[in-house]
């Protein structure tokens, strides 16, 4: 087929490419749950929240059924086919050994710790580097903020 042909399969060379045109999957969004206290009345309102937690990068507050409390980052899951089958392993806040908890042990979850990564993203600290360089400032290093 010539190129004068408007039905050539071949693209023109001359054609603009939008790259946002070619995206396809939206990006990802975070819900704002720092604070929030599940209602854990069933077990999949339970195993929701867990992975909701295991999610999270901040630290979580595990009420057992006995009353004892461990504050903590939750790191790993293990979903088994009951709740007694299922464990939750966190590091807890304490700087003790990490704790396996089983979901079937759980009567409470908060989340009490601050989401390090909420909000942060590539872009601004880029703009923060280029702000800072603007203003003159002589060795720049960004870094990552405290987790204290």
């Amino acid at each position: 087929m010539s190129a004068a042909d408007p039905t050539s399969q071949e693209p023109s060379s001359k054609a603009a490419v939008d790259p946002d045109s070619l995206e396809v999957v939206a990006g990802a969004g975070h819900e704002k749950i720092e604070g929030w206290v599940p209602d854990l009345a069933t077990p999949e309102e339970l195993r929701q929240a867990l992975e909701q937690a295991f999610d999270y990068r901040g630290d979580v507050l595990i009420t057992r059924k006995d009353g004892s409390q461990v504050e903590g980052y939750i790191f790993d899951r293990r979903s088994g086919n009951s709740l007694s089958d299922s464990h939750v392993r966190l590091l807890p806040k304490s700087g003790t050994q990490k704790l396996s908890i089983p979901y079937s042990d759980i009567a409470a979850l908060a989340f009490t710790g601050r989401d390090m990564a909420a909000g942060k993203n590539w872009e601004t600290w880029v703009r923060n580097y280029w702000e800072r360089k603007a203003a003159g400032d002589k060795n720049i290093s960004l870094q990552p903020e405290s987790l204290d």
